[in-house]
């Protein structure tokens, strides 16, 4: 598991889970719910880990770029 904050109020959080019998990769928002609670929000994605090279790859394509 990773966290990336996203803000004060938000974190990005990546797993990697099995899902019935899928090996899968899950980023998703989560939230502060008060009192240290973080729970998942609906934004996110979830996909087959043997996606994950083409992912990061595509994703690669963005660094050194001006967005």
């Amino acid at each position: 598991m990773a966290d990336i904050v996203k803000n004060s109020r938000e974190i990005i959080r990546i797993t990697r889970d099995d899902f019935k019998g899928h090996d899968m990769v899950n980023v998703r928002v989560f939230f502060d719910a008060g009192g240290g609670e973080m729970k998942p929000g609906k934004q996110g994605v979830a996909f087959r880990a043997a996606l994950l090279p083409d992912v990061l790859n595509a994703l690669g394509q963005f660094l050194g770029e001006n967005v």
